[in-house]
């Protein structure tokens, strides 16, 4: 994976090879400006320096996020970005029972208000709104890091148009070169990427028809379904009710998942959409593409299925050279807590909360590293820290949590950001 460069004045220049990197911090031509990702500035400015054009690739998912760059026809750094939306939709979750609890204990006989509050136009739930806001996030600040000139996002999961509109004109839109594979991706996410009579997974999967065209069945998307091999040789010209006769609980979830509307597909895009806006304000062109044409370019160039590779194949890609071995993993974390004080499962206060932020020096969330010369934790770690008051870290690394660390063996790596990293 590329360094990414700054000149003196702070302006984004081309990223260099890890090799260079190290040459001009070893001559002294250059400091480290940031750790994570990592960044240099020169220590001389360039004038008038030439940059190419780099294009910034996003892959936008419900539990992780692909971020790619893309030089020309090279994929030059690579991360992947894991949200916390299903923490923040439990903890709300959590606040609003107990909320709802101490009202009722508070005020039992009040008369609920008229409840005549709307939400604006665009409204997303507060978990939706972190996966976006994350994004962003990182889309500005690696424009502070890269020149870059270009966003690609993929923008629908699938094409639902492809999939089920009639009225669009054309066989070759409808059946063209990418139909096939829009058609199995909306399919294998609606059935959960599993077989839908065995619920096997890790295997290949084949288009089922739920009800035979020998018998009278079509090729809608209604009409189809997700199947191992051995599952689909079983059933082979059966009729469903028939093959599941001794599995009524399958065949009854089968046939009503089945009739699932495709209008789910829009609630499933609605983030993306939310996202593809707010990038359109940045001010960079944003070209869109589709799952299926991410997964047109991938298969194309026999590339694994990960997030960081699927981001670097969103739009139109001829041809990819491959530079990154191991991509950035970056975790959301937040930014704490404005608890007053720690509270039991039920609500009830039992401890105190400290008010200050910052002891000796640190918060918890910077990344440190800590050479321990003494006491029964003799070596060194490197990892996040959880500060305490009386100056006693634990430090969260690789191996495990080790706890009772002085401050004074802590040297800072990376201020707090909201963000954990692993290389």
């Amino acid at each position: 994976m590329r360094v990414f460069v700054l000149n003196k004045n702070r302006q984004p220049l081309d990223p260099c090879k890890p090799a260079r990197a190290r040459i001009l911090l070893s001559t002294g031509k250059a400091k480290v400006y940031r750790r994570y990702p990592f960044t240099i500035i020169l220590t001389e400015e360039i004038k008038d320096p030439v940059t190419h054009e780099h294009q910034l690739k996003i892959d936008p998912g419900a539990k992780t996020s692909g971020l790619a760059i893309v030089q020309g026809t090279r994929l030059i750094w690579g991360a992947e970005l894991s949200h916390r939306g299903f923490q923040i939709r439990v903890a709300l979750s959590s606040r609003r029972q107990l909320r709802r609890s101490r009202r009722n204990r508070k005020t039992r006989y009040r008369k609920p208000r008229f409840l005549n509050r709307t939400r604006p136009k665009g409204w997303l739930a507060p978990s939706l709104t972190s996966r976006v806001q994350n994004i962003l996030t990182w889309v500005k600040k690696l424009i502070r890091f890269c020149p870059i000139t270009g966003i690609s996002q993929e923008l629908v999961r699938f094409d639902t148009q492809k999939l089920q509109n009639p009225e669009i004109s054309g066989i070759e839109y409808q059946q063209g070169t990418l139909y096939g594979y829009e058609l199995r991706e909306y399919l294998l996410e609606k059935w959960n990427r599993k077989c839908a009579y065995c619920g096997a997974t890790g295997t290949q999967l084949e288009i089922e028809h739920i009800k035979p065209l020998s018998k009278g069945g079509s090729n809608r998307v209604s009409n189809l379904t997700i199947a191992c091999h051995p599952c689909n040789q079983a059933k082979s010209n059966q009729d469903i009710e028939l093959f599941l006769s001794k599995k009524p609980s399958i065949l009854k979830r089968i046939l009503s998942q089945s009739l699932r509307p495709l209008a789910d597909a829009a609630s499933v895009n609605s983030t993306r959409w939310k996202l593809y806006y707010e990038l359109k304000s940045i001010g960079l062109p944003v070209e869109v593409g589709s799952g299926g044409l991410t997964k047109f370019n991938r298969c194309r160039q026999n590339l694994p299925k990960t997030h960081w590779l699927d981001a670097a194949n969103v739009g139109k890609v001829e041809t990819l050279i491959i530079e990154v071995t191991l991509p950035l993993v970056i975790t959301a974390k937040g930014h704490g807590t404005r608890q007053l004080c720690r509270t039991n499962k039920y609500g009830f206060p039992i401890r105190h909360c400290s008010r200050i932020k910052f002891h000796k020096g640190f918060q918890t969330g910077d990344i440190v590293r800590a050479v321990v010369t003494k006491g029964k934790n003799i070596g060194t770690y490197v990892g996040r820290v959880a500060t305490r008051k009386s100056g006693s870290f634990n430090i969260s690394t690789l191996g495990g949590l080790v706890q009772g660390i002085s401050h004074k063996y802590c040297r800072f790596i990376h201020r707090k950001d909201g963000y954990a990293y692993t290389n």
